[in-house]
Order: C-alpha cells, then sequence, then structure tokens
C-alpha cells in the first residue's frame, strides 16, 4: 500500500481552490450570523474526500512522532540524553497526543457517520484501519489511554480505558474496517492517498496490524495469539508482495508546500546537521557478519569517507572505552571509512560537525546513495526527500510470522520465513532506491566496484541461516529472527520498540555511557498537557511500568 504524497499535494491545491473560492463567495454574497462561526467545518459543510486526505496527512505525522523515540531506544539513532528519564520525559509527547487525539480520531469520528449515510464503506474502511493502527500504537506507547470517553464534547476530564480492552476493540474495529471493504459501496474513496482504493490491499493491511496485535499478545495470550495467527495465515490475506506494502511515499517539492520525507528535510540544507546516527546499528550492519550489510550504502551516506583525527570535532576519539563496556560492544566507531555516528545515549555538545556526519541515505529517507563520494549533503541532493515511511512492510510480516513459528508453534517453518523476510527487505529497499533518481549513480558505482547485487544477498542469507542451524536453544535462534528484523525495520521505531519488549533482542544491546541511566523504559510517560488539562490523568510512577502485554522479567532491557 502506498500513501502517495504527490497525490496527496494535488489534493491539498484543490482544497487550497475551493478554500479560496468559498471565501469569495461568502465575502461578496453572504449575511454573516454572528451566532455561527463562518471559519467551522460542520457536517453540513465538509466533503469527505478532503477529509479522508486530511486524515491520511495525519496519520503520516503521527507516525513520524511514534516512530523517532523507539528509533532511538532501540540503537537506531542516536539518543541525545544522558539519562532515560530525560530520553522520554512528559514534554517530548504533548504534540504526538494532540496529533493522535485532536486530529486524526476527531477527523475519524466525524467522518464515519458521513460515509456510513452515503454509503461510501471504502472511506469508513480506511477511516477505521487507520483509527485502529493509532489505538494500537498508542496503548503500546503510554498503557492505559482515554477511548470510550474521549472525543466527546461534554467531556473534558476523560477516564482511561485499559490497554487490554483497547486492543480488544482495535481488533473489533479492524474487523468491521474490513467488513467495510467487502461491502458494495457507491463510489471508491477519492481522497485515498496510500493505495488509492484498492481494497485487497487495505484487507491485508488491515490483517497485519491484527497480526501485529496477536503477536504483542504472544506473552500473555499464548493460547489466543496461536489461534489467531493460524486464522490469518490460512485466509492468506496478508502483506505479502511488494505492491501491497503499507508505506508513506513522499515527493521532493520544496516549499508550498513542503512533500519531503521529514527526515530528509532535517537534515539536506547548505549547513547540514540533522540527526546523529547510531554508532551501534552502524557497526552492526558493516562488521557484525564479517563483511558489510549489502544494505548499507542505501541506509546511510557518508559525507566524509574518513573520520578525523581532530578531537575537537569528533570528541570520541580520544575517550577510553568505558569499563562496563564489553569488549564486543561497539564504541566510537573512529574507522577510517567515514562512519560518523554517536553512541547510546550521548548527550554532548554539537560540534561544527553538520557536514561531516553520516547522514541519512536513500532508504527510507529519500537522500542520496552511497558511492564513496564523501561530499556534503545540500538543499535537493539525491532523491530530493522522495522516500518512504516503511508502516509495514511484506518483510516485516514473514518476520513476525517467524517469531510466532519459533515461540508460538504457530503454522510455518521459522527457519523459511527467516529467509524470506531477509530476502524481501532486501529486495525492497533496493527497489525503492533504485526508482529515485539515485538509480543511475547505483547502476554506475556496482559496475565500478564489480559489485553484484544478487550474489551479495546470497551470501548474507546464507550467513544467518548457518548461524541459525548452529543455535543451540530457542533463544539463541529468536535472537537472530529479532536481530535480522531490527536491520530491517531501519526507519521505523514503532516495531523496534514493541520487538525489543517482547523478545529483549537484539540481546547485548550498546550500552549507554553514562553506567547508571536508569532503567530502560517499558513505557513512556505520559504527556505533560494531558497530565495537566484532564483532572482525572494520573502520572505513571516510573517508566518502569510495563504496557499490558509486556510480562517480561525486570532487568532483560538495558
Amino acid at each position: 500500500m502506498v500513501l502517495s504524497i504527490n497525490n496527496t499535494y494535488t489534493m491539498i491545491n484543490k482544497i487550497s481552490t475551493l478554500v479560496l473560492t468559498l471565501c469569495v463567495v461568502v465575502v461578496s454574497s453572504c449575511k454573516l450570523d454572528l451566532l455561527d462561526n463562518p471559519n467551522a467545518v460542520t457536517t453540513n459543510n465538509t466533503d469527505i474526500n478532503y477529509l479522508l486526505n486530511s486524515i491520511e496527512l495525519t496519520y503520516k505525522d503521527h507516525f513520524n512522532q511514534m516512530s523517532d523515540p523507539g528509533m532511538r531506544l532501540t540503537r537506531m539513532l542516536n539518543q541525545g540524553a544522558a539519562i532515560y528519564d530525560n530520553a522520554v520525559s512528559p514534554n517530548n509527547f504533548s504534540g504526538a497526543w494532540e496529533t493522535a487525539y485532536a486530529g486524526l480520531m476527531t477527523d475519524v469520528k466525524t467522518l464515519l457517520p458521513l460515509a456510513e449515510a452515503g454509503e461510501l464503506y471504502v472511506h469508513a474502511g480506511i477511516a477505521r484501519t487507520l483509527r485502529a493502527s493509532v489505538l494500537i500504537n498508542l496503548v503500546d506507547a503510554f498503557g492505559d489511554i482515554p477511548y470510550t470517553q474521549a472525543i466527546d464534547a461534554t467531556n473534558f476530564n476523560p477516564g482511561v480505558d485499559t490497554g487490554k480492552s483497547i486492543y480488544d476493540a482495535a481488533l473489533a474495529e479492524l474487523d468491521k474496517a474490513i467488513a467495510n471493504f467487502k461491502a458494495t459501496s457507491k463510489g471508491g474513496a477519492t481522497g485515498d492517498l496510500i493505495y488509492s482504493g484498492s481494497t485487497d490491499n487495505w484487507i491485508r493491511a488491515a490483517n497485519s496490524l491484527k497480526l501485529k496485535i496477536y503477536l504483542n499478545r504472544r506473552l500473555t495470550d499464548p493460547t489466543g495469539s496461536t489461534s489467531g495467527i493460524n486464522t490469518l495465515i490460512a485466509g492468506n490475506q496478508l502483506i505479502s508482495t511488494a505492491a501491497q506494502n503499507f508505506t508513506f511515499k513522499f515527493g521532493s517539492n520544496l516549499t508550498n508546500p513542503d512533500t519531503r520525507h521529514p527526515r530528509y528535510a532535517g537534515q539536506y540544507s547548505p549547513t547540514g546537521g540533522g540527526d546523529y546516527q547510531s554508532n551501534s546499528y552502524m557497526g552492526a550492519l558493516y562488521s557484525a557478519k564479517g563483511f558489510q550489510d549489502p544494505r548499507i550504502r542505501y541506509y546511510f551516506y557518508r559525507q566524509t569517507i574518513k573520520n578525523p583525527t581532530d578531537v575537537n570535532a569528533l570528541r570520541c576519539i580520544t575517550n577510553t572505552k568505558p569499563t562496563h563496556y564489553t569488549d564486543a560492544d561497539v564504541f566510537c566507531l573512529p574507522t577510517s571509512v567515514g562512519y560518523w555516528g554517536r553512541d547510546h545515549l550521548n548527550n554532548e555538545g554539537i560540534p561544527p560537525d553538520g557536514l561531516l556526519r553520516t547522514a541519512w541515505g536513500v532508504y527510507p529517507a529519500g537522500g542520496l546513495y552511497d558511492n564513496d563520494a564523501g561530499t556534503p549533503v545540500s538543499l535537493g541532493a539525491g532523491a530530493g526527500g522522495a522516500g518512504i515511511q516503511p508502516i509495514i512492510m511484506r518483510s516485516f510480516v514473514d518476520f513476525m510470522l517467524a517469531e510466532s513459528a519459533l515461540t508460538l508453534g504457530t503454522t510455518g517453518v521459522a527457519k523459511d520465513l527467516l529467509k524470506s523476510a531477509i530476502e524481501k527487505s532486501m529486495a525492497d529497499v533496493r527497489a525503492m532506491a533504485l526508482g529515485t533518481t539515485e538509480s543511475s549513480k547505483i547502476s554506475t558505482f556496482e559496475a565500478a566496484q564489480n559489485f553484484v547485487w544478487a550474489n551479495e544477498v546470497t551470501k548474507y542469507v546464507t550467513k544467518v541461516l548457518a548461524d541459525y542451524d548452529a543455535a543451540t536453544t530457542t533463544d539463541a535462534k529468536l535472537n537472530i529472527i529479532g536481530t535480522e528484523y531490527w536491520l530491517a525495520l531501519h526507519g521505523n521505531g514503532i516495531e523496534g520498540y514493541n520487538l525489543y519488549r517482547r523478545t529483549g533482542k537484539p540481546a547485548n544491546q550498546q550500552p549507554a555511557l553514562d553506567p547508571n541511566p536508569g532503567a530502560f523504559p517499558r513505557s513512556y510517560y505520559y504527556p505533560s498537557t494531558y497530565i495537566i488539562r484532564n483532572a482525572n490523568a494520573k502520572q505513571k510512577a516510573s517508566l518502569t511500568v510495563p504496557v499490558f502485554w509486556d510480562n517480561n522479567r525486570d532487568g532483560l532491557l538495558k
């Protein structure tokens, strides 16, 4: 499923034209009733296609806001704080909370009666699917949250529902969405920016979200999860092909509006800057297998191909490896090949390295492919920001099925599913990059290096499967599945955070620089705006409060 932002902004331009036209009509020919707000959107003046368009745009913002902290906690991006309490403080999540409640869920509540009254069932199905996804993400992040009493103009202090009950509600919502997609509708969703009205793809997206629910609950309800997952497998309507990948597709327009991937927009400028990549993640891709992961040049772009020796530029090069690190822990990466990031929970000041630090690459952010050029990023460089948000890729589905086959005994062979998942990840990363303006650069570089992509993928898969066969315990095999899933999740911290709490994998993650960073967050603090504005809201005692499906032992995560 592709949510195309190019189509999105075509729709936005139409909205702007409509709004301007309506303004002219109102000013020139209407009497103003001072009892009515002329700017208020009501069910009588709402265009349902534009409203659906708005819901999907809000959903991509929600995904980015909820993905960011998950990437940082799981060492997929640098975490710019010294201790965990500061990394996920209550002040960090007010925007995400408002996007979910004041934005998407309010709009969905407005859209559903309009869609069902007009027999526009595709609109209703899309709205229900996205609302269910948001609810799942909120529970996975915060635990118990307001739902049944939320979005009610008569209740400004809604109480919370349990995470378990909201998961049940999300499953029911997804079943309703699937029923909507299968119903006879009076028209397709012309405001659909994701699958462009493909109901089969939307059904597969909804089922894949159900798979995520069942897998997260496997620790607390193994019987129900096993039954639910086997039913989904038997139904054969999960995301399985590249055309079914659930993604949001960005454009390369710079202004009016800016359609670029947010990670690209934050880094590709005349002064660079933006995110620090994680030394741990880059190190795993660079050397953990004894050779480079074929995806590394797609994931990361090196602005320099040789690290400096100047401590004022890269401070860690003269630092001693912390004594609480093991020999196997990546530290600093002061390599001669230019991978320039930061270690976990590094909150040092920022030197003038904006045009030196390793940047987001062509996948998924739409940046530059790394062809050893070693030149700084710039405005419009690479694919211009025409990247994707990888919400649920076909590889993610196979990784989830591999985990459930291994741990629950669901239908399928874990090793075969692991192999399929890696191959699909490799293929989708490369296909996305080759579909951008970086395509010719990739082909030219590979030809010059005598690099044969298929051979490199085969070498990688052979290594992973040999390690899997050599693993003698279920936990060791789970670590291989979890590590490969983590490496395929680049750009998706929502599932990375779930994976880590659900499995404790990858095991032996890079420690914080501070030997006493506090306990790893099993959930996030509630946003400060929610606590301040809701008289019934109560802040949780600490970050160690787990969500309902997480019954792993204390101390498993670091």
